[in-house]
């Protein structure tokens, strides 16, 4: 796990001295809102729906017991009790009070954290596989090019101020657990015939009001490359990029009018011009940041332990648990957890204080000091020895964190909605709760399978609907909330954009019509093997939209 340098730790209570000036300086009526609202933005600091929000970086998702529990120190002490984990693998903390945010900053500070470039129009927090470097299909961690991308990006005087905001995310094996294809630049890692590490690359993906799949620009880039490339890409949008219309300002926007074609020329020139100068990267820096991330001390233990299986044959929600929630790890004898935030009628993504402190002791204990945060908005603990899963299980039970619901319908993503977010135009997180409670009551979940539910409370997408199984989005309707549904979404290796199915529901019958939706998958489906999404694509919308319209 990557830790601060000098620089690091000067820089960052550098800016969170300048940021107590200037919040000193809001709060005396020296500032406007108007004037204070980019120094916030710098420093991670929303104005929502009814207070400030802070949002937190934690780069690649990772973190360690220690900085887990200062998050739930941060909860208690600063917020209303509990945080809310974002598909960008950051936590929000809703209610902290703006005199109040430096003195966080400070104590975030203490751990290695920040909140720099977790708002604006910059290069945000670079998002990896929850899976990275535990993965047995994956071809190398990706974390280790998500921390030189951050070093490189972290306030780059060219791209703090783009066209607008610019998300990168990387995944280190070719079945996509991070959503490649819907970022502005997404990076594969793969090997050419060579056995060379390198990239393929993605650009123009993204999500909101146009939603669009991202072009592949380059099939083989060499990890050398990296830096160069990406600061290509960057310095074609800065140059290009519309910033008269923030709604089209998105660097997809010029991939769909330019076309990928054309701007690969654009962009293949400009990394030309400064692939051999100082960001060409060393062989020797990638071996150096990739030494922070070597796998710890894994015990040596047989793949098969008796330990697991007699508990399970024992208790039928702890074997439900394991079918879910644990994955196959790189290590013999040792398993990655996931720890379900989606208890059934709960708010998804939200963590007490008293959890996030529990969840830094477990992952001291259990998981070698190493934690991870999903963007679908789970906590992972990734080094779990086989042996010990009972143990552990009973222990999450304990805290309400042992839902076995990990990939199945009730893991449902959610932003947070009218319930906070000023631009939202309805709820979001009701809706999820009802539809939890809805198939736990129904006993579906599990003969359902793979089916993920995602919902946005407005077209900015920040609950994915667009790649969801089936999607969600709210709209307002003459001052009421409705929910338009879309079909077919995927956010994979195979990435696709859901389709809308017809009229929206209202907020009493979306859940009745998600309900319809899946029965008549489980009426059409060929055999228990095969899933929502096969299914769509094998019979398309219409028998669909015939149960939800008649």
């Amino acid at each position: 796990m990557y830790r601060y340098d000098e620089f690091d730790r000067e820089f960052v209570a550098a800016r969170v001295d300048q940021f107590r000036d200037q919040v000193a300086r809001r709060l005396d009526g020296e500032l406007s809102e108007d004037e204070f609202k980019p120094l916030r933005l710098m420093n991670g600091v929303y104005l929502q729906l009814h207070a400030y929000m802070l949002r937190v970086a934690i780069p690649y998702g990772t973190l360690s017991g220690r900085q887990m529990r200062m998050l739930g120190h941060i909860a208690r002490t600063y917020d209303r009790g509990y945080g809310h984990f974002t598909t960008r693998q950051n936590i929000q903390f809703n209610w902290p009070r703006l005199t109040d945010i430096p003195a966080i900053l400070t104590e975030l500070a203490s751990v290695e954290m920040h909140a720099i470039q977790t708002s604006g129009n910059c290069i945000r927090n670079v998002t990896t596989d929850h899976f990275a470097g535990v993965a047995r299909d994956e071809i190398a961690d990706p974390r280790v090019y998500a921390e030189i991308l951050r070093q490189w990006s972290s306030l780059h005087p060219e791209f703090t101020f783009l066209p607008r905001k610019f998300k990168i995310a990387i995944t280190g094996a070719a079945h996509d657990r991070a959503a490649i294809q819907v970022h502005d630049i997404g990076l594969q890692l793969k090997r050419n015939d060579k056995g060379e590490t390198g990239f393929a690359v993605y650009v123009g993906g993204g999500q909101g009001r146009t939603p669009m799949i991202a072009k592949l620009v380059r099939d083989f880039l060499p990890e050398q490359d990296l830096i160069a490339y990406t600061e290509a890409i960057l310095r074609v949008y800065n140059l290009y990029g519309r910033r008269d219309n923030k709604y089209k300002a998105r660097i997809k926007i010029l991939v769909h009018e330019t076309g990928i074609d054309e701007l690969r020329k654009d962009i293949e020139a400009e990394f030309e011009r400064i692939r051999d100068g100082v960001l060409h990267l060393p062989k020797a820096d990638i071996e150096a940041i990739d030494s922070y991330f070597a796998p710890p001390q894994w015990r040596d233990l047989p793949d098969h332990s008796e330990k697991l299986e007699a508990a399970r044959k024992a208790d039928r929600a702890f074997d439900r648990w394991v079918a879910n929630n644990v994955d196959e790890h790189r290590a013999p004898g040792h398993a990655i957890v996931t720890v379900s935030l989606k208890p059934v009628g709960g708010p998804p993504g939200d963590a007490t204080a008293r959890q996030l402190e529990v969840l830094a002791d477990l992952g001291e204990r259990y998981s070698h000091d190493e934690l991870r945060i999903s963007h679908e908005q789970n906590v992972i603990l990734p080094h779990v020895a086989k042996d010990d899963l009972p143990a552990l299980y009973e222990a999450l039970k304990a805290e309400d964190l042992a839902t076995g619901n990990a990939g199945l319908i009730g893991d449902i993503i959610a932003c947070p909605g009218l319930d906070y977010c000023a631009l939202a135009n309805a709820r979001s997180i009701p809706v999820a709760q009802r539809l939890s409670e809805h198939f736990e009551a129904t006993g579906q979940e599990q003969e359902i399978g793979d089916l993920k539910i995602k919902i946005s409370g407005c077209i900015n997408a920040c609950g994915h609907h667009h790649v969801g199984h089936i999607g969600i989005l709210g709209v307002d309707r003459k001052g009421e909330e409705f929910y338009q549904i879309t079909l077919g979404g995927s956010a994979d290796e195979h990435t696709a954009i859901g389709e809308i199915v017809g009229p929206g529901f209202s907020a009493d019958e979306v859940v009745g019509a998600v309900g319809k939706i899946v029965d008549t998958y489980l009426g059409l489906r060929q055999s228990r093997e095969e899933t929502f999404l096969d299914a769509w694509r094998r019979v398309g919308q219409q028998p669909f939209k015939e149960a939800l319209y008649g």
